[in-house]
C-alpha cells in the first residue's frame, strides 16, 4: 500500500476538520441547494470533489510548484474564477424567480459548474501543496499518495457539502410555494456568487 494505515487513520480526522470549515465550496453547494434543490446540490458537491481531485494530481506531479513560484499565474487563476462567480450571479438574476413548476437545474450543469468554482480557486492547489506533504512519505512514490489523500479529502467534502446544500434544497424547495420568497431566492442565490466573488477577489495573496 503507498500509504501506511497509521498515516491514513492520523489524516483521515484532518480532513474531516477542514471539510467542515465553512468555505467557498460549501457556500456555492449551499446556494445550488437554495436555488435549484437537492439533486443540484449533490451534483454540484460532485463536482467541486472532482475539481478538488484535478488540484491534488496536479499538485502530485509537480505543477503546483509552477502556480506557488508564479505570481502573475496565481492572478490570471483567482481573476478567471471571480468572473465566473460574477457570470452565475448574472445568469441567476436573468433566470427570475425560483419556482417549483420549472424545469429542474441539469445535474450535468451543476456538476460542471460546482467543478469549475474549485478548478479557478487557485488557493485550492496552494492549500494541498502546503496541506497534504505533511502526510506523505518521500521514500515511496509521491503521486500515488497524493491521490489517495485526495480522495479522502474529496469523499469527505462530497458528504459534507453534499448534506449542506441538500438540506438547504429540501428547505427551499417547500419554501419556493411562496411568490415572494422565490423572488428573494433568485436574489439570495445571486448574492451568493457575488459575496463569494468578492472574497476570491480580496483574498490575500500567495
Amino acid at each position: 500500500m503507498s500509504v501506511d494505515a497509521a498515516v491514513l487513520v492520523a489524516f483521515i480526522p484532518a480532513a474531516l476538520a477542514l471539510n467542515l470549515t465553512p468555505g467557498a465550496d460549501m457556500m456555492f453547494c449551499l446556494g445550488q441547494g437554495l436555488r435549484a434543490g437537492p439533486q443540484a446540490a449533490l451534483a454540484a458537491a460532485a463536482g467541486v470533489s472532482a475539481g478538488g481531485m484535478v488540484h491534488v494530481a496536479v499538485a502530485g506531479l509537480g505543477l503546483g510548484a509552477a502556480v506557488a513560484a508564479a505570481p502573475w499565474l496565481f492572478e490570471v487563476i483567482r481573476w478567471v474564477g471571480v468572473a465566473y462567480l460574477l457570470w452565475l450571479a448574472v445568469a441567476t438574476l436573468r433566470a427570475g424567480p425560483a419556482r417549483p413548476d420549472l424545469p429542474a437545474v441539469r445535474t450535468g450543469r451543476a456538476f460542471w459548474q460546482g467543478a469549475m468554482v474549485n478548478l479557478t480557486n487557485p488557493k485550492v492547489i496552494l492549500f494541498v501543496l502546503a496541506f497534504v506533504p505533511q502526510f506523505v512519505n518521500p521514500d515511496r512514490p509521491v503521486l500515488p499518495q497524493f491521490l489517495i489523500f485526495g480522495a479522502v479529502l474529496g469523499v469527505g467534502g462530497f458528504a459534507v457539502n453534499g448534506l449542506v446544500g441538500g438540506f438547504a434544497g429540501g428547505a427551499g424547495q417547500r419554501l419556493m410555494r411562496s411568490a415572494g420568497f422565490a423572488r428573494w431566492l433568485g436574489r439570495i442565490s445571486a448574492g451568493v456568487f457575488v459575496a463569494l466573488a468578492a472574497r476570491l477577489a480580496l483574498a490575500p495573496r500567495g
